[in-house]
């Protein structure tokens, strides 16, 4: 299986709906990356702050900077590895409709011609708990 994945911390329940709907704040620090995984359920996310490098099942990288968003997929065909390569913490908030007791992400092995991650430190597995 792949790495570990970024710390995330579950936001509070949407009050008067979107039953299921919750955030999370992932944080990627300098040299770290996600390792390889997908998701159970499609994610949107905004970068608020860093520059997060994707790898995409296709080997395709895409650049994320502070103020865009993007939604990844589901499923695992689609496959994906998050890195830090700059100098600040990469810190993502991202909306998705998981239980608190579902995993965030399902750690991988590396699509088929694609690296296997050799990041430097990989992450702690995500942890429940509340943005700021």
């Amino acid at each position: 299986m792949g790495g570990w994945q970024p710390t995330a911390r579950l936001t509070r329940a949407v009050e008067g709906g979107a039953e299921g709907l919750a955030g999370r704040e992932i944080v990627i620090e300098p040299g770290d990356c996600t390792g390889w995984h997908f998701h159970r359920v499609p994610l949107i996310a905004l970068v608020k702050s860093g520059t997060l490098t994707r790898i995409l099942h296709d080997n395709s990288v895409v650049v994320h900077r502070p103020g865009t968003s993007f939604v990844e997929p589901s499923g695992a065909e689609h496959l994906h590895l998050g890195r830090n390569l700059g100098t600040v913490p990469v810190v993502l908030y991202v909306t998705c409709t998981l239980a608190e007791d579902e995993a965030f992400s399902i750690p991988s092995d590396a699509p088929p011609g694609a690296e296997p991650c050799a990041c430097p430190g990989r992450l702690p597995s995500p942890r429940p708990g509340r943005l700021p």
